[in-house]
């Protein structure tokens, strides 16, 4: 028998907690619309958008009933002041009711936990023996840092992560030397440029995280850390197919990564014509 919803959210929160969330998140049930006693057909994504939502109705009508939409990126994040039919958010929460869909986001808790989103990044790379950046409570934590399974040139690391993330764009500190050799390395998938002293303390050589600014490669240089940012959803999308296969494995009628997440950005080639992608 198919897992309902509610057994499905009591086995995400038990492994990942969502008191373990940061203050400023918002962890948890967006739009419950009284689904919680149907068999669970979930639709995994990393960011809850109108398009994702679209994708869910055109799948209704194809005959698969998807009830869930399980993001990590939180649909509400500041207390809404209202709720209008064409604002994206109003949308959102006007649709779900409709059509009996829920919304549903795992965010920092589901950072710090084995199989979340640093976790996925270090399996990727076969990251041996990581450990947590900054640790929360026993095993689990902000980032992971670990030694590669043979030493490699700067270079090659940067060729697996592009071959292993595709990313439309892979920046890297630019007074790096490609020959240098790689041992260990630390990733955090999302915004992670803040970890950056945390991380300078693990032995780490190399970072991969996203949205590094200006001054955040310098501080990355001035670390003797060559900071890497191959973007918010090239890193953080790995583990949402990863926990499409946790949620399979739970017993979901049907479960799905969304065709429909965006990257949100686009890089122009100059002279060419088209953009950066693909």
């Amino acid at each position: 028998m198919a897992i309902s919803i509610a057994e499905l959210i009591g086995w995400l929160e038990a492994w990942a907690n969502p008191a373990w969330q940061e203050s400023w998140d918002n962890c948890g049930w967006q739009i419950e619309p009284g689904v919680l006693d149907q068999p669970a057909q979930v639709l995994v994504c990393l960011t809850p958008t109108l398009a994702v939502m679209e994708e869910a109705l055109a799948l209704r009508g194809q005959g698969v009933q998807v009830n869930l939409i399980l993001a990590h990126h939180p649909l509400i994040f500041s207390p809404l002041k209202s709720v209008v039919k064409g604002d994206p958010v109003g949308e959102m929460v006007r649709l779900a009711i409709l059509r009996s869909i829920g919304v549903y986001s795992a965010h920092t808790n589901f950072d710090q936990v084995q199989d979340g989103t640093a976790d996925v990044l270090a399996q990727l790379l076969d990251l041996q023996n990581p450990e947590p950046v900054v640790p929360t409570q026993p095993g689990l934590g902000y980032g992971r840092v670990g030694n590669l399974p043979d030493p490699a040139s700067l270079q090659a690391v940067l060729t697996q992560i592009q071959t292993l993330l595709s990313p439309p764009r892979l920046l890297y500190s630019p007074a790096a030397n490609l020959q240098q050799t790689i041992n260990r390395v630390a990733v955090l998938g999302g915004s992670g440029a803040s970890f950056l002293e945390a991380v300078a303390k693990t032995g780490a050589q190399a970072y991969l995280t996203s949205d590094c600014k200006f001054h955040q490669f310098q501080e990355g240089r001035d670390r003797h850390l060559v900071l890497i940012d191959a973007g918010h959803y090239a890193t953080e999308r790995p583990a949402c197919a990863k926990l499409v296969e946790r949620v399979r494995q739970q017993g979901a009628a049907w479960v799905q990564l969304s065709g429909q997440d965006e990257d949100f950005r686009q890089f122009w080639q100059s002279g060419t014509g088209h953009s950066g992608l693909g």
